[in-house]
C-alpha cells in the first residue's frame, strides 16, 4: 500500500492527500471543507487569489473549538500571489492569509508563480489597456523575503509553484533554504517527466494540481484530441479492474509515486469517494499505461492578458 506522507526537505511530514480549493466558492467551501475534514483529510490546499480564505479558517476553528481536531494534525498551505512578490510585500500578503485562515502559523507556503505583478492597490489582475502590468521584481529576491518567514516561525516549510526546471536551478544556485515543494499540473495528459525526476534528483516534491485534467473546462475538440481524461477508455479499464473509480485511480497514479494529489470539489460524495484511496495498488504495468498517455495537454496555460510575454513565464522553457 501507498505512503500516506512524504518527508519534505525541511524535516516536516506532508499528507500526500489533499483538498484543493481553487473554483470553490465562499458559499460552499466552509461545507466542503468540514466535510473533508470529518472523512480524513488534514492536507488543505488555499491560496490568496482563490479569495476564499476566510471561510475555510471559518470550517479549521469550528473544528479546533468542537475539540474534534488539533492544530497539529492539520496540514495548511497557502499560496503568495504574483501582485506581492516585491519584499516588503511578502510578509503582509502572507499574514493577511494566515489571518483568514485563523491560524498561527502556516505548514508550508508556496509562491504561487515565479511572475510578479504590480501592486496596485493589492488588484489580484492590474491591468492597463488590456493587459497585465508587470513588475520587474526578481522571484530570487521574492525568495529570500519568504525565507525570512522561515526563520519567525511563520511558516515551517516554503516552496514553489509552476516553476520550470531551468527556474528551479537558478533557485537552487542561490536560495538559503531550498524549496521544500513544487506545485504543478500533473496528470495522465501531462506527465512532465523531466520535471518529475528533476524535482526528484533534488528532494523537491511535487504536488499535482488538476489531477482529472480539468473536467470543468471546455475539452478541446480538434481532430485527434483525445477524450476527457475521466473518459478515457484505458483510465476507465483500470479502474474497473481495480473496482474503483477513475478518480480514485489518477489520485492513486500520484501518490503512489510520492507525488501529492490535491483534487478539488464542493460535493460531499466526491470528497469522501476521492480519499478512498489507499486500499489498492497499480501495477507497474497499470502506472507504465496511464504515463503513456502522455500528450502534453496542458489545461492550465495562464497565458492571459498577455501573460505569455512575462520574462518569468515559465511554460516556454521546459
Amino acid at each position: 500500500m501507498s505512503s500516506k506522507v512524504v518527508t519534505l526537505l525541511s524535516g516536516e511530514r506532508m499528507p500526500l492527500l489533499g483538498l484543493g480549493t481553487w473554483q470553490s466558492p465562499p458559499g460552499a467551501v466552509q461545507e466542503a471543507v468540514e466535510v473533508a475534514l470529518d472523512a480524513g483529510y488534514r492536507h488543505f490546499d488555499c491560496a490568496y487569489f482563490y479569495q476564499n480564505e476566510a471561510e475555510i479558517g471559518a470550517a479549521f476553528q469550528k473544528k479546533l473549538v468542537e475539540g474534534r481536531l488539533k492544530r497539529d494534525e492539520l496540514y495548511v498551505v497557502s499560496k503568495l500571489w504574483n501582485s506581492f512578490h516585491a519584499p516588503q510585500d511578502v510578509k503582509p500578503a502572507f499574514l493577511e492569509s494566515l489571518t483568514r485562515l485563523k491560524m498561527d502559523y502556516l505548514d508550508l507556503y508556496l509562491m504561487h508563480s515565479p511572475m510578479g505583478f504590480l501592486n496596485i492597490n493589492g488588484e489580484l489582475m492590474p491591468q492597463k489597456d488590456g493587459l497585465l502590468l508587470y513588475s520587474d521584481v526578481d522571484y530570487v529576491d521574492t525568495w529570500q523575503a519568504m525565507e525570512k518567514l522561515v526563520d519567525e516561525g511563520l511558516v515551517k516549510s516554503v516552496g514553489v509553484s509552476n516553476f520550470n526546471i531551468s527556474q528551479l536551478e537558478r533557485l537552487l544556485s542561490v536560495c538559503r533554504i531550498k524549496p521544500a515543494a513544487n506545485q504543478v499540473e500533473l496528470h495522465p495528459y501531462l506527465t512532465q517527466p523531466e520535471l518529475v525526476e528533476y524535482c526528484k534528483s533534488k528532494g523537491i516534491v511535487l504536488i499535482a494540481y488538476s489531477p482529472f485534467g480539468c473536467p470543468a473546462r471546455p475539452f478541446p475538440t480538434e481532430e485527434n484530441s483525445p477524450v476527457p481524461l475521466l473518459e478515457n477508455p484505458t483510465v476507465n479499464e483500470i479502474a474497473q479492474k481495480h473496482g474503483k473509480t477513475s478518480t480514485q485511480v489518477l489520485i492513486h497514479f500520484h501518490i503512489q509515486r510520492g507525488i501529492a494529489a490535491i483534487p478539488k470539489s464542493i460535493t460531499p460524495s466526491h470528497i469522501v469517494e476521492n480519499a478512498e484511496v489507499y486500499d489498492f495498488s497499480l501495477t507497474p504495468k497499470d502506472i507504465q499505461t496511464l504515463e503513456g498517455l502522455n500528450c502534453n495537454m496542458r489545461f492550465i496555460k495562464w497565458n492571459v492578458l498577455g501573460l505569455e510575454t512575462h520574462k518569468h513565464f515559465p511554460f516556454s522553457d521546459q
